[in-house]
């Protein structure tokens, strides 16, 4: 994929809907290594590697802080993005990916796991507060902005008695793993119909209610 003309990502300038060569950016968030697969806080890897599957892309290393894989939605390129620091240092490989390719910021979607949806519950939304999550924060302060896009994928709040800590780090449970793959298609899904039509019928496609676990 060729880069795109440099555009500051800090000053968040719209690009044209109609100007396919402008790439956008899907960086799902997570923590890298063996240890950490199919853990919670790594539900926006997860995620990132289910589009990539169903592209049939693969994932090469971009220097030390990035997986990159590079896919189309409708003749439009965009990049899947894993980046390889721990989750709390997510906002400078991420931006570092923005001024390489020239993407802005309404360009950027942020993928991440979030507490305060049940498990499989799924919400896009533009701007906003980083609502206790490190990496999205992390995003937010080195960019200088909130105006990018998150897709926030409900992972449950921990059991009584048990560390916010602990639970981000636990793995999955085979019931939940065993539904994933559906829950992952659904926010994939809603990845491309963003893409493609913007976010309002994005948010219309995912169709997840906010559920609030108690």
């Amino acid at each position: 994929m060729t880069p795109a003309s440099p555009t500051s990502p800090a000053a968040g300038s719209p690009a044209a809907p109609d100007a396919p060569a402008v790439p956008w950016l899907i960086a799902g968030l997570g923590n890298p290594g063996p240890w950490f697969r199919q853990t919670r806080h790594n539900a926006g890897f997860l995620a990132v590697d289910r589009l990539a599957e169903r592209h049939g892309a693969r994932f090469r290393r971009r220097g030390l802080a990035t997986l990159v894989a590079e896919i189309e939605v409708d003749g439009r390129p965009v990049l899947l993005a894993k980046p390889l620091w721990f989750i709390n240092l997510s906002g400078r490989p991420v931006a570092a990916l923005l001024r390489r390719y020239g993407v802005p910021v309404d360009r950027l979607v942020v993928v991440q796991d979030d507490l305060d949806f049940a498990f499989g519950s799924a919400k896009l939304k533009r701007g906003g507060g980083p609502g206790g999550h490190n990496g999205v924060r992390s995003v937010g302060e080195v960019l200088g902005t909130r105006d990018f896009v998150r897709l926030r994928f409900g992972v449950g709040r921990p059991p009584k008695g048990q560390s916010v800590g602990d639970f981000v780090l636990k793995k999955f449970s085979d019931e939940e793993l065993a539904a994933m793959p559906g829950e992952l298609d659904r926010c994939a899904d809603a990845v491309e119909t963003l893409v493609r039509l913007g976010l309002n019928r994005a948010q219309d496609a995912l169709n997840a209610p906010v559920r609030r676990t108690s």
